[in-house]
Formats: structure tokens, sequence, C-alpha cells
């Protein structure tokens, strides 16, 4: 029995309500609440990002071995433990054990997911029908759904504490578990073989790598959202409380321009989407740039940088993200492609790491209006500038191949 993609979809929107329902407003806990200092911040929030994308090959190849449904189901067990410790916290290890088990969770179901929709795309366009970055489009609309949802939910338990949050996103997992384990299909989804991890290919695959290279530093970038962004909002004087309207931007716009954005992105070709998105994506951090070195605005516009900031970032990635997506299961081949998401995802995992963990004393400099607060948004527009010029030396032999 083929998995429905209104299963897919909607697991996507529900997983996205749970995780921003918490771990946008771990920053804040850590910093407000724990009084931890930027580069131990950045440390912790490094580690959740590896946990998850930085495993995301294992997760990728498990899924692949395996069979999706046993890497959804057992990623939504782990998440929940995960989120259990986080509210539980109040201790240093404690908080960084659950932070790791929730990006533990996400490596084992979102790769699953990723090569679900990659074969229900690529039947669907054997057959004329929803192409393949169409349904990536549909994944990320779906996603970013539960992104407005979850910092809204998030907000009516603020006064109740990030604890609250914790275990209210745990709930929703559970939920998810219930709901998934009776109604996922057993047995080889959409009639997807299973396969031993083909390491060696991957690993010898040059191109493959020095794209997947490339994009990583567009997910570092990305991931700003969790750990840059509360900075800035913290510069103007802003609280916790004004998150939520900042993910609201990015869901809103996601979920009423994303699919168009693809239509038209089709008609350009992924050789022009990618590095454009990597070059708006670098704009947005310039932006902020500029105005960290101004007084912050008058109230009610105070928050008129972080608002273009992630206006910015997020249409970048939009321009990008199918069509990035898209070219991971065209290098699968007849290949599972769980693998290869894992992989793509899990070189973005250790870029968030690392970079995390250099940016996070720079970001300090940005919590107060100075020349030097300018500093770390200009080496982060730089990350992803430089990712669109290795893309646009890669497009040649990425459009070779592809196309044989």
């Amino acid at each position: 029995m083929p998995v429905s993609p209104s299963l897919l979809l909607s697991s996507q929107f529900v997983f996205n309500v749970g995780f921003y329902m918490v771990v946008p407003f771990l920053a804040i806990y850590l910093r407000e609440d724990m009084l931890l200092a930027g580069s131990i911040v950045g440390l912790v929030l490094g580690l959740r990002t590896f946990s998850q994308q930085g495993l995301f090959v294992f997760g990728g190849a498990l899924s692949d071995a395996l069979g999706p449904r046993r890497m959804i189901l057992l990623g939504c067990v782990v998440r929940v433990a995960g989120f259990l410790m986080l509210g539980i916290g109040g201790h240093l290890a404690i908080v960084l054990a659950g932070a790791c088990l929730t990006g533990v969770g996400g490596a084992l179901f979102s790769p699953a997911i990723s090569s679900l929709m990659a074969k229900i795309g690529e039947i669907s366009q054997g057959q004329g029908k929803r192409s393949r970055a169409q349904y990536f489009a549909l994944l990320s609309v779906w996603g970013e759904l539960g992104a407005v949802l979850g910092p809204m939910f998030a907000a009516l338990l603020t006064g109740a504490g990030f604890r609250s949050m914790a275990f209210t996103g745990a709930t929703i997992f559970v939920c998810a578990f219930v709901v998934l384990f009776f109604w996922l299909p057993r047995g080889e989804v959409t009639h997807m073989p299973r396969a031993k991890p083909a390491w060696a290919a991957l690993f010898r695959d040059r191109l493959f790598l020095a794209f997947v290279l490339a994009n990583s530093a567009q997910l570092f970038a990305y991931n700003q959202l969790y750990l840059s962004l509360p900075v800035e909002i913290a510069r103007v004087g802003g609280t916790a409380q004004d998150l939520a309207p900042m993910f609201m931007i990015a869901s809103v716009l996601v979920v009423s321009l994303q699919v168009p954005v693809t239509r038209l992105g089709q008609r350009l070709g992924s050789h022009v989407c990618i590095p454009l998105g990597f070059l708006v994506v670098g704009l947005a951090f310039a932006t902020l740039a500029v105005f960290a070195v101004q007084p912050p605005l008058a109230a009610p516009f105070h928050l008129l940088p972080a608002a273009l900031m992630v206006a910015l970032l997020t249409l970048g990635s939009m321009l990008a993200r199918p069509f990035v997506s898209d070219l991971v299961a065209g290098f699968a081949g007849a290949r599972p492609s769980g693998m290869y998401f894992g992989a793509m995802a899990s070189a973005g995992g250790m870029a968030v790491l690392v970079g995390n963990v250099a940016l996070g004393p720079l970001l300090d400099k940005a919590l107060v209006t100075s020349p030097a607060a300018s500093l770390p948004w200009l080496v982060l527009a730089a990350i992803p500038a430089a990712s669109a010029g290795g893309m646009l030396l890669l497009n040649t032999r990425l459009r070779a191949r592809l196309a044989g």
C-alpha cells in the first residue's frame, strides 16, 4: 500500500508545530534564564543542530536499510525524550542532552520523509503530473504552516515558562507517533527497495561532495534564525514574545509564495535559482550590518531590521531549497535517496556546529549598538555569498551530469 502524500505533508506540519513551540525559544532560555555566555549558547545550539543535521547521513542510511516507517516512528520517540529532558532542565548537562536528543529524533525521521516525498514526486513526474520540485515546495509550505502555529502556541505559554513549552512539544510528538503508527503503511511503502548504504559510491562522487559543501554554508546561514535573530531583537530592546511575529513573517511568506516562486524557478532553472537564493540570504545579513551601527528605531519600528532579515533570509531559502532537494534526488538516481539527503544535511549540521561556536563570541558584540556590532553580520553575509560563487562554478558540471 503506497503512502499518501497528504499523510507526509500533515506529518511535516505537526512536526514543525512541535519543533517551533520549543527550539526558537531555547536561546532565550539559555541566555536569560540560565545566564549563559554567548559562546556557551552557540555551543548548545550548534550541538543541537549537529545532532540532527550532522547525523542525517546515518538516519538516511538507516532509512534505506530498514525502511522509512521504522525511522519515522523511532524519531518521534527520541524527540519526545529530548523535549522531556528540556522540560526538566535546570542544569546545563540536562539541557544539552535534551537538545541533542531532539536533534537525533529529527535525524531519524526527516531523511525518511524526504526520501518518501522524492519517490512520490518521481512517480508523479513520470506520469506528467506534479513535479518532484513542486512536491518539495509543498513540503516546505506545510512545514511553514506548522512554523506559524508553533510560536503562536508558545506565545500563549510564555507566562508559564520554557518548561511548559517543552512538555507541550513532547505531547504533540506523542500524538504524532500514535497517528503514524496506525496510518503509516507497513512494508515497502511506495515500493521503495531497501538497500545497504552505498558509502563508497557517495564519498567517491566529488561533484556531489562539492555541491553539498556549497549548500552547507547556506544551511548554516538559515540556522541563524535560532542563534542570531534573538541577538538583534535583544539589541533593540525586544523580548521573547517578539520572536513569534518574526517566525510568522517567514511562515506567511512561504505559505503564500513558495509554490508560485517554485513555478517561476522552474522556468529560470536551478542553475539560476540556487545561487540567486544564496545571494539573497547574504543580503539579509548585510542589511542588519547597516542597522547594527545605528540607534534602534523608535517603537513600533524597532523590530524592522529583524523583520527585513527574516524576510530576505526566507525569500532566499524559498528560491533555492526546492531545487537543491530536487538535485539531491537526481544525484541518487535509481538508488534509495535517504543517504544522499542525509549527507547534505550532515554537512550543514557540521557547518552549523563549527560556525555557531566561532560566531557565539562575535554575536556578543551585536547585543549593543556600536561600530563593532556590524562585524558578525558582515561575516554572516560573506558565507552564503561564497556559496553562491561556488554554485556558479559548479553549474556547468551539474547540468551536464544530471542531464545525462
